[in-house]
């Protein structure tokens, strides 16, 4: 799979090497809340070591990349298609940001762009779909601020600190994805 390059990070492939990188965040209980039920229990360095083999080594349905310093391709966090449905031309996606101190600086948003250009434009899917808990606000405005659409909400099917959240599904359509690039082509030119 090739590097994406963007101005301030790449999509890389995984390393062994990242492994220290998401050690410090796979089981801090500020940046798990966030994500989903695979971070419920504490993630052993075994589970850690097989994640890592698994994206190095890939599959049919699943592809990922390390989000990365653009100059020293440092790990800063990932983002991963999932669910990939290649007769129906859509696929799921997960991001995170793994350290805090980098956490709403742009750098989610420049991943999430990047993506969006691969998969519209390389792997020829329609639909790209992701899922946010309804407390994450930074997360839905980051993913509105790239064009995601709200699909609707599973009410109250996620629980978590003794209530019920709802799960929000957002999507964004190659067609979206293509009017907002040729709009922003359009207002560049002006």
């Amino acid at each position: 799979m090739p590097r994406l390059i963007g101005a301030r990070v790449m999509l890389r492939e995984y390393r062994a090497d990242d492994f220290a990188a998401m050690r410090r965040w796979v089981n801090d209980p500020e940046i798990v809340n966030q994500l989903s039920d695979i971070f419920l229990y504490p993630h052993t360095e075994s589970s850690t070591e097989s994640f890592i083999q698994g994206q190095i080594e890939g599959g049919p349905d699943h592809k990922g990349f390390v989000i990365a310093d653009i100059s020293t391709e440092a790990y800063i966090g990932q983002i991963d298609l999932f669910r990939i449905d290649w007769k129906n031309r859509k696929a799921e996606l997960g991001i995170v940001i793994g350290a805090k101190e980098l956490q709403g600086k742009g750098y989610g948003s420049e991943a999430l762009q990047l993506l969006q250009d691969f998969v519209f434009n390389r792997l020829n899917l329609n639909r790209l779909q992701l899922e946010v808990y309804d407390y994450n606000e930074q997360a839905y405005a980051c993913y509105r601020k790239v064009g995601f659409k709200e699909d609707g909400r599973l009410r109250q099917a996620y629980f978590t600190e003794g209530r019920y959240c709802d799960i929000i599904v957002m999507s964004l359509l190659r067609e979206e994805y293509t009017d907002r690039q040729q709009l922003e082509r359009t207002d560049a030119e002006q």
